[in-house]
């Protein structure tokens, strides 16, 4: 959680301040993230690790459930376009913890940040557990000695991928972590076309199912359906980076559009190769001497790679802004590792991939990229309480958002227990 630094600052001492040097900063030369490479950051961070899980969230809730894919996909673009114009309500506001303050006070700052970073820090938890699975598959039977301890199988690879993974968290800029996204965005084209190329090249097939609608699978339908669209608490952060903010709407658009494709032909396309027998990931489900499978699992394990500091990058950085020194590089290394080490303890505790990802997506993404833009927005916005169209739509939104949330916490809940 962002707190203030010794005393409450007010944002009207701090307008004061903005103001006085408002005319210095027009004069300086602009410094930020470009719109290319904020569409790779925004495609980055959307385009995650429910690329793979996709498929077996069709399977649970049936061919019609793939109009609910699309229709969470508007809602989390329209969410996203809230909170880019809770920001225009201060020029101060950079993240979302500040849009929760902004709107509700301390205690706004406090429940969006404890949302937003649990939810941040579990989905790197899932890129850890991901590459434990595939690895395994790819390497069966593989074991490491480490300080006289043999270590087996997921575990070995979990703690192998950490320290693969450890060197990009220490990375602060977002304009040199562009770069790594821009790898990770094109990994998730080539796994869209390695999974057709098993299916149509390899003789896996295509095959129909008659399954159209699964009312008992459609709660972890959507709850990984919204877990696909959670990086609303980045948005801010990849928005305030830009060099021109104007332009954040246009990269919300490219990217949830190309990351909505990427889905949809994800999800037909591993639906029609295995139908109910899909597994949480569909790599999982691909055979494994083709060379088109071992193509998609090493580009699963790029992933992490590519994704993991971006995702963890505003944890990092609310931890640093609160440190007594913010500005030192060693400090700053020190709690990234530490960070990794956390993820890497949790993800050996938990490995329970495709439940604990509809966990998420139902209790922390629909709250932070449904309920609560939609929340602060009224709250900031005098003008959006009257009735009138957005109110209809944002009343809708929140309607939804609270069922998705209720019925898909309550099934992946009692899934956990279950398998437990």
């Amino acid at each position: 959680m962002w707190v203030y630094e010794c005393h409450k600052m007010d944002f009207t001492k701090a307008e004061k301040l903005e103001s006085q040097n408002e005319v210095q900063q027009q004069q300086q030369p602009t410094k930020g993230t470009s719109f290319f490479r904020t569409c790779f950051n925004g495609l980055n961070a959307l385009s995650g690790v429910g690329i793979l899980s996709i498929p077996y969230a069709l399977a649970q809730g049936g061919w019609l459930s793939l109009f609910l894919l699309f229709l969470v996909a508007v809602l989390c673009w329209y969410t996203g376009l809230l909170l880019r114009r809770c920001m225009d309500t201060h020029p101060l506001i950079k993240t979302y913890p500040d849009i929760g303050e902004r709107a509700f006070g301390y205690k706004g700052r406090a429940v969006v940040s404890v949302f937003m970073y649990v939810e941040l820090y579990l989905v790197a938890v899932e890129f850890l557990i991901l590459e434990g699975d595939n690895l395994d598959k790819l390497f069966p039977n593989t074991a490491f000695k480490v300080a006289g301890l043999k270590i087996r199988g997921k575990q070995a690879f979990v703690m192998l991928t950490s320290l693969i993974v450890l060197p990009t968290t220490w990375l602060k800029s977002l304009a040199l972590l562009a770069y790594v996204s821009a790898g990770g965005v094109l990994a998730s084209f080539i796994l869209v076309v390695c999974i057709f190329w098993v299916g149509a090249v390899d003789k896996v097939g295509f095959h129909e199912n008659d399954l159209d609608l699964n009312w008992r699978g459609m709660p972890i339908a959507l709850s990984m359906f919204a877990f696909c669209y959670c990086g609303h608490a980045i948005f801010p952060t990849l928005c305030s980076s830009m060099k021109d903010r104007s332009k954040f709407s246009k990269v919300l658009l490219v990217c949830f559009i190309t990351s909505t494709i990427n889905y949809g032909s994800v999800a037909v396309m591993g639906y029609l190769m295995f139908g109910e027998h899909l597994k949480s990931q569909v790599t999982l489900n691909l055979p494994i001497k083709k060379m088109s499978t071992k193509i998609a699992i090493y580009t699963t394990l790029i992933n992490p790679l590519t994704k993991y500091a971006i995702i963890t990058a505003p944890i990092t950085t609310a931890i640093e802004e609160k440190s007594l020194f913010r500005n030192s590089r060693s400090l700053s290394i020190l709690i990234r590792t530490a960070l990794v080490i956390s993820t890497v303890i949790v993800a050996l505790t938990i490995p329970f991939f495709g439940y604990v990802m509809a966990f998420i997506g139902s209790f922390l993404s629909v709250t932070a990229s449904m309920l609560l833009p939609c929340l602060c927005y009224l709250k900031l916005n005098k003008a959006a309480r009257k009735m009138g169209l957005e109110l209809i739509i944002i009343v809708a939104i929140l309607v939804a958002g609270l069922f998705i949330g209720v019925v898909g916490t309550f099934t992946s809940i009692k899934q956990i227990v279950k398998h437990l």
